[in-house]
């Protein structure tokens, strides 16, 4: 009888009301303004009592949306920085070292597309191997999220040549990876500069590091699973056996007794450093097995993470040291760009690693057994990251930061708004606690210190969460005050799942559904190689990379780094786009940004098209032109070769626009 009482009040608890829902329409026209549509039905949403937390995790969604750069038919891809640097991979734009992390945030968008386009990008020629990367691992945590058996198995075989291919960076002896530190997206290292003796540390070091090791081990493990989804279990084998060896070589070759601590050994030997010597310091990369799972859960491993929490260690007061204040050239600036300080990791808090940690943090956290780090030490290090992002009240994240102080240190105009990051993969997989499975089930466990601790969090939710085409939504609520019941909710679609009245473990059944089809609309307008079609024209400012900007496939409106083409006054203003060959079009998208000062978004436009003789006004229909979103503009279906759209710009101000595509 008590049993079936029991089962009675689970039943009614399952019953229950879904939490009171964030209403999503309100919280993105309140965030993103004018660009809410792009949101809206794409991002998951989130709330939490922390407002500092709740503003970064929005604005680390702008900042994906800004790094979409659109290639035309070759889909998305998403960029490391918002303008052009002279080492990505040309004509795309395309950085391999920051893919990792553009696929962790993107795979929990509800629009699967960025995602998508992005890996078959990179296994079409996008990744040229210009620095490490775990893009298979990221491939797999994809499949996690969205359950597509297909999309995660369709690119196995140049998967594995790519793989195959860094068999130049394994030395045949040791059976380690080893990479120059630059080349790791990580120059001035500890064995960089060593292997300079402390002259230099730009180029030069090469070693065998935790990183690379981590990554390759990482990318086997994630090759086995999918040629196993794949059912080539021979290929599946053979990669497991390749991490394997990885994992062990790692734990006995890179652990460094001396410091307790994951640490380079030289490949490189000169008159400074010798091959397999380790370093002589403790640098905040040698976390990053942890990121992926690598050591064992040992507490002589564990003992590791005391380093970052320690202030005289790698925990700098607002951000994680990348080398210990001990190392004779701790700070020291070797590299500027005219009196501008340039990138270095002997000191300096990157967002890079500081991802990297947390990720091993949290991993730590949810299923190792371990003493050293806490929930509290989790949610502490994500408020200090969380606070990086600000620049007074304004958010802008940067390259690197100064430990102690938290201000910028390079600081350069290619820094604005830097994507070599994660936060919403933090918040989602860490705070929230959302464990994607291979398997038809979720595994939920928030990384919540108890109530009572300084980190407490009160109460969360999080919805509308892609996974396994369903719909995800977590809420907790510490007393109950704030959704009407104590304790942490899992729903699916609207329908409670699960629920209990204290932090812990939630794993739920999710029966598998078919995601969502990918709608890929081409945008015919952008402009890949300057001086080739489609080439744009316009009425005023008609130098080159300024006509180029407004069909170059990037869409932002931070005003920290002028994007689009600006015309040189107001009154009648053109921008016309010659496709070089007839086109079946039926739509454009125009981006106009606007500020307090010079720019103003036009009173109205007209859209035409040339017959071969003269321009012919098209009939199109769209509401009124907007500022720092999106201006939609529909006519019957025409074959066309050049359109041109006419601004009334405002007499007063000139008109800068940040985009314009044709479909």
């Amino acid at each position: 009888m008590i049993r079936t009482a029991r089962r009675l009040v689970a039943a009614a608890l399952l019953l229950a009301a879904p939490a009171q829902a964030i209403d999503a329409d309100r919280v993105a026209r309140e965030r993103f303004g004018n660009d809410a549509p792009w949101y809206r039905d794409r991002i998951p949403f989130f709330e939490s009592a922390d407002a500092r937390l709740d503003s970064v995790y929005y604005y680390r969604w702008q900042l994906y949306r800004a790094h979409q750069r659109d290639l035309g038919e070759r889909g998305y891809i998403s960029t490391e920085f918002l303008d052009d640097v002279s080492w990505q991979l040309e004509p795309w734009a395309s950085l391999n070292d920051a893919t990792g992390f553009h696929l962790g945030e993107g795979r929990w968008l509800r629009d699967r597309r960025f995602a998508d386009d992005y890996i078959a990008h990179m296994y079409a020629g996008g990744n040229d191997r210009h620095f490490t990367d775990y893009m298979a691992d990221s491939v797999w945590g994809r499949y996690l999220v969205d359950g597509d058996r297909a999309a995660a198995t369709r690119h196995l075989a140049a998967m594995r040549g790519l793989y195959d291919a860094w068999d130049d960076h394994r030395d045949p002896a040791k059976r380690l990876y080893w990479v120059e530190p630059l080349l790791d997206a990580t120059e001035y290292t500890i064995s960089s500069i060593d292997a300079s003796g402390g002259k230099d540390g730009f180029r030069g070091g090469d070693s065998f590091r935790p990183s690379v090791n981590s990554y390759m081990f990482a990318n086997a493990r994630a090759l086995s699973r999918l040629y196993a989804l794949a059912g080539d279990r021979g290929a599946s084998a053979d990669f497991a056996a390749r991490a394997a060896t990885i994992k062990a070589l790692v734990q006995r070759d890179l652990w460094s007794r001396a410091l307790g601590h994951f640490i380079d050994r030289y490949k490189v030997e000169n008159q400074y450093v010798r091959y397999w010597a380790p370093i002589r310091g403790r640098e905040l990369v040698g976390y990053v097995p942890w990121t992926f799972d690598l050591p064992d859960d040992d507490a002589r491993f564990a003992a590791a993470w005391r380093h970052v929490l320690s202030r005289d260690e790698l925990g700098g007061a607002a951000g994680p040291r990348t080398v210990e204040p001990s190392y004779p050239h701790y700070m020291r600036q070797y590299r500027y760009e005219g009196s501008a300080p340039e990138c270095q990791w002997n000191g300096p808090s990157w967002p890079f690693q500081t991802t990297q940690l947390l990720l091993g943090m949290a991993n730590v956290l949810d299923h190792y057994d371990q003493r050293d780090v806490s929930r509290s030490a989790y949610l502490r290090l994500l408020r200090q990251y969380a606070g990086l992002h600000y620049q007074g009240d304004r958010l802008d994240l940067e390259e690197d930061y100064h430990p102690d102080t938290g201000r910028p240190i390079v600081g350069l105009a290619r820094s604005h708004h830097y994507f070599h990051s994660g936060f919403v993969d933090l918040v989602l997989g860490g705070l929230v606690g959302i464990r994607p499975q291979a398997d038809d089930t979720v595994a939920v466990n928030p990384l919540l210190p108890a109530v009572g601790d300084p980190q407490a969090l009160a109460w969360f939710r999080v919805q509308d969460v892609p996974y396994h085409g369903h719909r995800l939504d977590v809420t907790w609520d510490a007393d109950g005050r704030h959704y009407g019941e104590r304790g942490l909710t899992v729903e699916l679609d609207g329908r409670r799942l699960a629920h209990r009245a204290t932090l812990g473990r939630l794993t739920v059944a999710v029966p598998r559904a078919a995601p969502a089809p990918i709608a890929r609309p081409i945008d015919r307008a952008v402009q890949l190689v300057r001086g080739q079609f489609p080439n744009p024209s316009a009425s005023s400012g008609t130098a080159a990379e300024n006509l180029h900007d407004a069909v170059d496939g990037r869409v932002w409106f931070f005003p920290e780094l002028p994007n689009g083409w600006s015309s040189d006054g107001g009154g009648p203003q053109w921008f016309a786009v010659d496709l070089g060959k007839p086109t079946r079009l039926e739509r454009a998208e125009l981006a106009f940004f606007a500020d307090d000062a010079r720019f103003a978004a036009p009173r109205g436009y007209k859209v035409q098209a040339w017959d071969g003789a003269r321009w012919q006004d098209l009939a199109a229909r769209g509401a009124a032109p907007v500022a720092n979103g999106i201006t939609h503009a529909t006519w019957r279906p025409i074959i066309a070769s050049r359109v041109r759209v006419l601004f009334d710009v405002p007499p007063a101000r000139s008109m800068r626009l940040a985009e314009i595509k044709l479909f």
